[in-house]
């Protein structure tokens, strides 16, 4: 399938609302065709000089539109996607475009798997003093909390590429894991440190049986 293609530096997942601020002529007109045509297009992450994967955006709403014809929109997220080939601009078009192929992507991870995640995540919210609004586990998957856990910019285009509901999930609970643990020692470090220049009590020891 051929896409229009939108390039950034930026991941962006199946669901997720797609707010952007359009300011170049090329842009511009993606999204005037978008508009009049019903176009999706593709927001292929650039990372390390290359563009592999991305993700299918639709336009749900103009929110601003400025003298200078300048915009500020609103896109949802929809399907991942794998960059076949580039081109830098389409025919007759100002913006680039690209053959693409949808990535196949199961939904079969366990409530249970599910339930484990989202009790690590509260973990991790506790340890860094941040409010948590608990989810169902019903209505969680891998996508909705996948920017407010820690991951850098290349582990969200990790998860990005990985098809299947139960290992991105698998994959954030590696991380959970990882990070809740490096924070218990950051934690417990930052306390023994507060104790320096403290009193303290110590617990007295009964020497009497003690032979060398």
């Amino acid at each position: 399938m051929k896409l229009p293609l939108f390039p950034l530096q930026s991941v962006f997942y199946p669901g997720e609302t797609v707010p952007l601020h359009i300011f170049e002529e090329r842009y511009k007109q993606l999204i005037s065709d978008c508009r009049k045509e019903a176009l999706t297009f593709g927001i292929p992450v650039f990372i390390n000089n290359a563009m592999s994967y991305g993700t299918e955006v639709q336009l749900v709403e103009v929110v601003n539109t400025y003298k200078n014809g300048e915009m500020d929109v609103v896109c949802v997220g929809r399907q991942v996607f794998k960059v076949l080939s580039f081109e830098h601009q389409m025919e007759g078009k100002l913006y680039s475009g690209g053959e693409v192929e949808f990535l196949d992507v199961e939904n079969d991870a366990d409530e249970d798997l599910r339930e484990e995640v989202l009790q690590k995540v509260e973990v991790l919210y506790d340890l860094m003093d941040v409010p948590f609004t608990k989810t169902s586990p019903k209505q969680f998957n891998s996508y909705s909390l996948a920017h407010k856990m820690g991951l850098s910019f290349e582990q969200e285009y990790e998860l990005l590429q990985i098809p299947h509901e139960k290992d991105r999930l698998l994959y954030i609970k590696e991380h959970l894991d990882s990070t809740t643990s490096l924070l218990s020692q950051v934690n417990r470090t930052k306390a023994v440190i507060e104790m320096n220049g403290h009193f303290k009590n110590f617990d007295p020891l009964d020497f009497e049986d003690f032979k060398m």
